[in-house]
């Protein structure tokens, strides 16, 4: 593999001092214009903090645009659990399994649905998508640019960030961005991590975990594709005659087996998984693998990158020779970024655990819900565990698990947000994201209002403002 290798023997060298160009002071600085990110950003803007968002890329979406991760999954609990042989449409392409229920998370994220419907962006959530949310990728970063306009956040686009240390008065923090202008220094009354691997929260010297407690194995990385020019009568033809292979959105399990017979098709996962989107002649691919890596390693990254880009062109070729529906079709854009799963859990003043969410517990200082099922994707190879949330219910989410052990005046949201590798894997996907981001931003600009660090601060203040900008909270 024609990759650099991480050398065997570590070596650290010093670099000399440097200056940076000062950017600015902020009441909340938002790092990370993922879900969690813009939706921390227009919490905190909407309860009247001054706000600026930091991203490294040159627009927004993190993973939902970065990664192509497609489409936004279930965020509504299960009154009625569906059964695949009611799928009846055989060409839908979306999940089958998902029952009858209510949204448990709204505020920002029914903002950004709203204002994609309304430009034919996404298709809403129902029983017909199995309650998912299939999306355009670019107008969903124009959507977000658009929210940002109208909340009036700042934003820096382009801006890795690499360190952080506290102001001298104690009254914040420092952060330490990588641009092409140079080092650029942000400082902030409170931080907001939303980089999804805890990067910030790291340098603030926050605890954290990462992978499972067996092994310290992290659920694998997955690099998504878009494919047109689909032909979606052909392929439900094939489906029709072929009942036994296709299970919604995932399958071709003899087309597999002839591949791999053949020397076509090396995959370390069982079957092809994709997804319909609003456009009827495109789908999104969800079928590469990379296991045993780790997203805060450069090596792992470049390695992983590598990897899947071989398994994407195995992929592409399997559906293209073999698979009725899609001989004229062709890979139009894959993610920019790998999609990163699982990185560092930050643990905080309280850690969720799998067995919170299974028992869909209750807290008195709950800020988000969740109902999406327990997902562990197998992290030595393949095979997928999947553990529902009990019928009609729905999980909370405490402030606690946004609050850093040790650290003063920051806050994680998203994926990295404090709990154990199986709670991580309900509470990881977007929507949920979006949840504890809003309710991240909301805690930052309440805590510099009141010039209490966000422990000080009444949970019931939080609830009180997030209900008020329209969250969905069980209080």
């Amino acid at each position: 593999m024609p990759v650099l290798e991480e050398p065997r023997e570590p070596r650290e060298v010093t670099l000399p001092p440097r200056p940076a160009r000062h950017g600015g002071r902020c009441d909340v600085l938002v790092v990370g214009g993922g879900p969690a990110g813009f939706a921390a950003a227009i919490g905190a803007a909407d309860t009247g903090a001054d706000v600026v968002l930091a991203e490294r890329y040159g627009f927004l979406g993190g993973n939902a645009t970065v990664a192509l991760v497609m489409p936004l999954m279930s965020f509504h609990n299960e009154h009625k659990q569906a059964a695949f042989t009611e799928a009846g449409d055989t060409s839908r392409l979306l999940p089958t399994d998902h029952g009858e229920g209510e949204p448990v998370v709204a505020g920002v994220l029914w903002q950004l649905l709203d204002r994609l419907m309304g430009r034919g962006g996404c298709l809403p959530p129902s029983p017909k998508t199995g309650y998912t949310v299939p999306f355009d990728p670019e107008l969903f970063k124009f959507s977000l640019l658009e929210m940002m306009d109208e909340s009036g956040v700042r934003m820096l686009f382009h801006a890795f960030a690499s360190g952080a240390l506290p102001l001298d008065d104690g009254s914040g923090w420092r952060v330490v961005f990588e641009t092409k202008s140079g080092p650029v220094v942000i400082d902030a009354g409170v931080v907001v991590d939303g980089t999804g691997d805890g990067d910030v929260a790291a340098s603030c010297g926050a605890p954290f975990e990462i992978g499972r407690p067996e092994d310290g194995l992290a659920q694998p990385m997955t690099l998504m594709f878009r494919v047109a020019d689909f032909s979606r009568p052909d392929f439900a033809d094939y489906v029709r005659d072929h009942p036994d292979q296709w299970r919604g959105v995932h399958g071709l399990w003899d087309l597999i087996e002839e591949a791999r017979a053949a020397g076509e098709l090396r995959l370390p996962r069982e079957d092809i998984l994709f997804f319909a989107t609003p456009h009827p002649r495109e789908v999104a691919v969800n079928s590469t693998r990379v296991n045993r890596v780790l997203g805060t390693s450069v090596w792992d990254l470049t390695r992983a990158e590598y990897t899947a880009r071989r398994q994407l062109a195995q992929i592409d070729r399997f559906l293209r020779t073999r698979v009725p529906g899609f001989e004229e079709s062709y890979v139009v854009q894959s993610g920019t970024h790998i999609g990163v799963r699982e990185s560092r859990r930050v643990l905080g003043d309280y850690q969720l655990t799998g067995h919170d969410i299974l028992a869909a517990r209750t807290f008195p200082d709950v800020i988000a819900h969740g109902a999406y099922p327990v997902d562990i994707h197998n992290p030595r190879g393949s095979g997928t565990v999947l553990k529902r949330v009990p019928r009609g219910s729905f999980y909370d989410i405490p402030l606690r698990c946004l609050v850093p052990r040790g650290t003063e005046r920051l806050l994680v949201a998203g994926r990295c947000i404090s709990g154990t590798h199986v709670a991580h894997s309900s509470y990881r996907v977007m929507p949920i994201a979006m949840a504890t981001g809003q309710a991240a931003g909301v805690c930052a600009a309440l805590t510099v209002r009141h010039g209490r660090g966000p422990r000080g601060l009444p949970y019931r203040m939080v609830q009180h403002e997030l209900l008020r900008q329209g969250a969905r909270l069980r209080t």
